[in-house]
């Protein structure tokens, strides 16, 4: 009986699906307001742990990329493009990010090269 109970315990203790979900958007939100005040570092603290938090979160993933990309951390900025794109293949938005990202970064590149 006390096992039974204490699974029981675990089970209701243990976020839904939903919960989780509310709480990566909650920070995704908080993100976007500091970014827009120009607190990318803040920013880009509150995107990780939304997609800490729930790493299915397309949004989070495409947020976080953006904020890379503005400090230019381009490689992460590509690997959390990529995850984007991998989890919501179909989001025109976060296809686009991705996209306009690579074309800058390869002309870049191309610049330096010269």
């Amino acid at each position: 009986m006390a096992l039974v109970v204490a699974c029981a315990a675990t089970v209701s203790a243990s976020p839904s699906f939903a919960d989780v979900r509310s709480d990566a958007k909650s920070q995704v939100e908080f993100g976007i307001n500091v970014a827009q005040r120009g607190l990318w570092r803040e920013a880009i603290y509150r995107w990780e742990k939304a997609a800490e938090l729930d790493p299915t979160y397309a949004a989070a993933f495409n947020d976080l990329a953006i904020a890379y990309e503005h400090e230019g951390q381009h490689a992460k900025a590509r690997k959390a493009y990529e995850k984007a794109v991998e989890l919501d293949p179909n989001n025109d938005l976060i296809r686009q990010n991705y996209e306009l990202f690579k074309e800058i970064n390869d002309r870049t590149n191309q610049a330096k090269e010269k």
